[in-house]
C-alpha cells in the first residue's frame, strides 16, 4: 500500500512531474490515440511505449480505453483492452498474456483513506493474470489480483482477490465454479 498524500485537501497528491506528465499524455491521447482507427493496435501500443508503458506483442488496447497514467502499465502479450474500459492506473496495472478486459470495465488502482483526515489517497497494483477476463461493466479494487484463468463476471465488484481458474461474478465478487477449458 503507498500512501501519496496525507491530505487531499491541502495539496495535490501527486509530484509536479506526474502531474505534467499526464497533461502531455491528455494532449498526446486525445489526438493520437482516440482518434486512430480501430485495427491500428500497433500505433496505439506505439505511442502507449512511448508514454512509458510495458507493451508485449500482439496488444489490443482500443481507441476509446481511457487510461490515466500509461507509464503504470504492464501489458503482456496478445491482451486485449475494449472500448469504454477504463485503466485507472494510480499504481501498476500489470495484464497477463491473453487477459481480457471487456468494454466499460472499470480498473481502478487508486482509493482514499477516509478513516484518517485529509482523507490520503491510496494506491495500490492490481494484477490480472494470463488468460483471466474482467467482462464487461465490472469494478476492479486498488490491490486486487485475479488469478491466471478467473472469469469475473459482467458488473461485478471485485473487492478481494479472486482465485485462478474460476467463474467468479457478483457484488461483491465471490468464486462460483471453477473454470473447465475444453479442447478445441
Amino acid at each position: 500500500m503507498v500512501m501519496v498524500n496525507q491530505d487531499t485537501f491541502t495539496g495535490p497528491s501527486f509530484s509536479l512531474k506526474n502531474r505534467i506528465g499526464r497533461v502531455i499524455w491528455g494532449v498526446f491521447a486525445a489526438l493520437f490515440f482516440r482518434l486512430s482507427p480501430r485495427p491500428f493496435h500497433s500505433w496505439r501500443s506505439f505511442v502507449l511505449r512511448c508514454f512509458g508503458a510495458k507493451v508485449g506483442r500482439g496488444v489490443h488496447v482500443y481507441p476509446n480505453v481511457k487510461i490515466w497514467a500509461p507509464w503504470n502499465l504492464d501489458l503482456a502479450d496478445e491482451c486485449g483492452v475494449a472500448d469504454g474500459a477504463i485503466l485507472y492506473s494510480l499504481a501498476k496495472i500489470t495484464l497477463g498474456q491473453r487477459a481480457v478486459v471487456s468494454q466499460g470495465a472499470h480498473i481502478c488502482a487508486g482509493t482514499h483513506d477516509y478513516t484518517r483526515p485529509g482523507s490520503p489517497l491510496v494506491a495500490m497494483p492490481i494484477e490480472i493474470g494470463d488468460h483471466a477476463w474482467v467482462a464487461a461493466e465490472a469494478f476492479v479494487h486498488p490491490g486486487i489480483t485475479i488469478g491466471n484463468g478467473c472469469v469475473v463476471g459482467a458488473r461485478s465488484v471485485v473487492t478481494k482477490n479472486m482465485p485462478p481458474w474460476t467463474i467468479c461474478a457478483g457484488h461483491p465478487c465471490k468464486p462460483l465454479k471453477e473454470r473447465i477449458m475444453q479442447e478445441a
